[in-house]
């Protein structure tokens, strides 16, 4: 792989690309601030190192860089024979992805898939593993194939219902709502899902800047600025991820519609 096809950090390129107009008025400190919370050459310097690095093996080298242990409860749980949608809360927003991954990319020799933000697409090592997710832009429009050749295909699923990683509301930190999607699609293609639950949580910083964000209204989601930070901050941790008994597809009936049975599914997940 040539490096001039390595995706690397650059907030001036961002800067430049995304309000062109605005960029000569930005403030070098302001430019030099917004390098210093996304750790850009820090982050570079990892993705160099791991150019040569792609899938479950670039996971791996993302948990050593981050020096993450984990500790997995239930993978006697974890089943065979057919494809599965792996649906998981989402605290951390860096190491939960990496480490669900790793540990199903591992189990299930790399057949795994992860509906994700698509611009986790730029990142050459995990892209094999993406199906990207954008409701907006121009790839708005392929969003529904996309998530239909997801399902239709031999991969295992990874989701995060919530979308967003979880917030903190009256002093408890969860998932916001789920959506339905993996409860609508697994029933149409006759796949179990299979609970997780991922033990972590952010700094009280990051969940005061969501929470202001959202009194503010502020469509911008500022706090995703903040990520790459957290996952720093996050680094040298041990981390407890408990695997639930799957749920049979045929579970979801007409009994509750697919947004409440989605909630079903997440108070479970809480309660692992």
């Amino acid at each position: 792989m040539n490096d001039d096809t390595l995706f690397l950090i650059d907030i001036d390129k961002v800067l430049r690309d995304k309000a062109p107009k605005y960029y000569p008025y930005i403030p070098r400190f302001v430019v030099s601030y917004l390098k210093r919370i996304v750790h850009q050459e820090e982050l570079n310097l990892f993705l160099a190192e791991s150019k040569d690095k792609v899938g479950v093996d670039f996971l791996k080298a993302s948990l050593d860089f981050l020096d993450t242990k984990l500790i997995i409860k239930g993978k006697e749980h974890l089943p065979t024979g057919k494809t599965y949608t792996f649906v998981s809360n989402h605290p951390l927003g860096g190491q939960d992805g990496v480490a669900l991954g790793y540990i199903l990319g591992t189990f299930y020799q790399g057949k795994v898939k992860y509906m994700v933000n698509d611009l986790l697409m730029n990142l050459h090592g995990l892209a094999p593993l993406c199906i990207p997710i954008n409701k907006t832009g121009k790839q708005a429009k392929d969003f529904p194939r996309m998530v239909e050749e997801g399902f239709a295909s031999d991969n295992h699923l990874i989701i995060f219902p919530a979308g967003l990683n979880s917030r903190r509301k009256k002093g408890v930190i969860r998932d916001l709502a789920w959506k339905k999607t993996f409860v609508v699609k697994s029933v149409q293609y006759h796949r179990d899902v299979v609970p997780i639950h991922f033990d972590g949580r952010n700094s009280n910083f990051f969940y005061n800047v969501a929470n202001v964000c959202q009194f503010l209204g502020l469509k911008f989601n500022i706090a995703m600025l903040y990520l790459a930070d957290e996952m720093m901050k996050n680094r040298h941790k041990t981390f407890t991820i408990t695997i639930g008994q799957p749920i049979p597809w045929q579970t979801f009936d007409k009994s509750r519609t697919p947004l409440e049975w989605a909630d079903h599914v997440k108070e479970i997940v809480y309660s692992l």
